[in-house]
């Protein structure tokens, strides 16, 4: 049986990295010793699910025996109930096995930068863009993640023309990875006078934070400006040269910090940005060629995208990547958005499980 087969080599793999993440020369080599321990709470979970679907298959053929043998008609009654219910097991932890075997992206484990840009709509993008970044801290908070502002730029009537902040937690990137794309609000702003219903949207860019293995960058090609701060933050941060421009001369990257008021603060968040946007870059240029990461309609990664519409007349918000319409728009708002990332993982994981199931 093939997918009986792929767990057994699953199984004897989870027991190599048990025994290798024990050995005092991997210990002592940090990356390796992250990859192992990834991957072996990946295969974990893989080999709890083989576990459970080897021991009903082994019920079920036990079951079978006592119904050929026949001897004792309680025990066979007994037996007869143990294959009917396994009926609707077997396919069941079939399925979740199929899901748990799809390929994970390797940066889904991974931290996140995530920034917020205003986009058509002057004031009310301003205030729209501060609205979700109220809706990622609640929802972050709800995760139990830390989030840690990079740098922000605020609206004149509110909210944020741009704001860069990090996450970091568990299995973030394979998360806020969805959220990447146009997000646009339609809803009477604050500003208008006539009660009439307008039009806004914001960029959301989600990119994966990378570790100092993962790029390598040369200081020596990168431009350090220092400034005062030009943000509220007390008088400490606005008369010092707390703030750091960096500028990576090679890519053209501009990130600035002036959150900290300690300049070796500012610069290590700046570094942090510039290292994932540089990243990023690397990724995509590796992913051109991956028609299926392209051609997926939840997770393309076009920030040109219009991926989800939130109307508040209506009390609604739709997800335009599944068809997806909630008329809960108040508790998104406050961060309640789990059912529609998981809709949006769901969508995702069986579009991959169609185009490799001949794999499985």
């Amino acid at each position: 049986m093939a997918l009986i087969d792929q767990l057994h080599h699953i199984k004897t793999r989870f027991d190599e990295v048990a025994d290798l993440i024990i050995q005092p020369n991997i210990i002592s080599d940090q990356k390796r010793y992250v990859d192992l321990n990834k991957e072996y709470k990946d295969l974990e979970t893989i080999v709890e699910a083989y576990l459970k679907y080897k021991s009903v298959l082994e019920n079920v053929d036990e079951a079978k025996e006592i119904i050929a043998d026949g001897s004792d008609s309680e025990m066979v009654e007994m037996a007869k109930m143990e294959i009917d219910d396994s009926k609707s097991i077997i396919p069941e932890l079939e399925d979740k096995i199929k899901f748990l075997l799809i390929p994970k992206d390797p940066e889904d484990s991974k931290n996140v930068v995530v920034e917020l840009r205003a986009g058509a709509g002057g004031d009310e993008a301003s205030i729209f863009a501060g609205d979700l970044y109220r809706m990622y801290t609640k929802y972050c908070e709800s995760k139990g993640w830390k989030i840690d502002v990079v740098d922000y730029n605020e609206g004149t009537s509110g909210g944020f023309k741009e704001m860069i902040f990090n996450v970091s937690g568990n299995n973030v990137y394979g998360t806020m990875k969805y959220e990447a794309g146009v997000h646009r609000v339609q809803r009477v702003p604050q500003t208008e006078t006539q009660g009439r219903v307008h039009t806004s949207a914001a960029t959301v860019m989600v990119s994966p934070e990378a570790e100092e293995f993962d790029v390598e960058i040369n200081m020596n090609e990168v431009r350090k400006d220092f400034f005062c701060s030009s943000g509220p933050g007390g008088q400490s941060v606005n008369t010092t040269y707390s703030a750091v421009r960096l500028t990576h001369e090679p890519t053209g990257i501009v990130c600035q910090c002036q959150d900290q008021k300690s300049q070796h603060k500012n610069l290590e968040k700046a570094l942090k940005v510039l290292r994932s946007r540089i990243y990023e870059m690397e990724l995509a240029k590796r992913n051109e060629a991956d028609s299926e990461r392209r051609n997926s309609m939840v997770s393309s990664g076009d920030r040109s995208a219009k991926i989800r519409t939130y109307n508040y007349p209506q009390g609604r918000i739709t997800d335009h990547r599944i068809n997806l319409t909630l008329y809960n728009l108040s508790d998104a708002m406050n961060g309640d958005i789990q059912k529609i990332i998981d809709e949006l993982k769901l969508a995702d994981n069986t579009e991959k499980l169609k185009r490799g199931d001949d794999q499985l």
